[in-house]
């Protein structure tokens, strides 16, 4: 099975993470003795992807020129830029839609899934679905659960909270680029707004997953990740 591009987020400001981010992007912020996104692609390559579209605005020049072309880590990488402003979540991936297959993965610049991504194609094509958001049960632990899932079925997502909500984004998706249709080009916006379309109209299929995220948006956050890093004997 040919495994779709992965499209990650990385343009964003970071301000939880001022002053820091005021220098440098989130993706580079040392994790464990190397900047986050050589921790993020190695883990792409591990879990089966070739093909990485990263979509960078806030001072991405730095990660292109650290990142490259990709061959020091097996991978095929290439970028789109927000522009003169940034576009959010999702006006980036807008952006980047002539650089991207009919469905793809998309991942945020500042997560770190350890998740098989071939289940999550294989049920994204079985589902006939135009997307496919992974969950976990979170139960607010991690941080604020924004998804009820029923059934199988993702009933709701947003961020104002009910009580049913026990599950969370966990933060790796596959879209159809047909979701972006009601959007307008150059304009910001934010992938919850797709996210939250496509449960309501019932074009949401859903992927449980059961090992925990990790994320670097936060000065807690990166010290979790290097925990983990450490109690697995990775780079440190």
């Amino acid at each position: 099975m040919n495994m779709p591009p992965v499209a990650i987020v990385a343009g964003g400001l970071a301000t939880r993470l001022h002053p820091t981010t005021l220098k440098i992007p989130k993706s580079m912020i040392e994790v464990a003795g190397k900047p986050f996104i050589y921790h993020q692609l190695s883990l792409l390559k591990r879990r089966g992807a070739s093909d990485v579209l990263l979509c960078i605005g806030n001072l991405g020049s730095e990660i292109q020129d650290y990142v490259g072309d990709g061959k020091a880590w097996g991978l095929r990488v290439r970028y789109s830029y927000d522009g003169e402003k940034l576009l959010g979540t999702g006006g980036a991936i807008k952006k980047a839609l002539d650089k991207l297959p009919d469905a793809f993965f998309v991942l945020y610049g500042d997560s770190y899934l350890d998740v098989d991504m071939e289940p999550i194609l294989e049920r994204f094509i079985g589902s006939g679905k135009q997307a496919i958001m992974t969950i976990y049960h979170n139960r607010n632990k991690l941080d604020k659960s924004n998804v009820v899932f029923k059934d199988g079925k993702i009933l709701r997502y947003g961020k104002v909270q009910i009580p049913e909500m026990e599950y969370i984004d966990y933060g790796l998706s596959i879209l159809s680029k047909r979701v972006f249709d009601a959007w307008p080009a150059d304009t910001a916006f934010d992938l919850a707004d797709v996210y939250g379309r496509l449960v309501n109209t019932g074009e949401m299929a859903a992927f449980e997953v059961s090992r925990r995220f990790y994320e670097i948006g936060s000065k807690s956050g990166i010290n979790e990740l290097e925990r983990h890093m450490a109690s697995v004997g990775m780079e440190c």
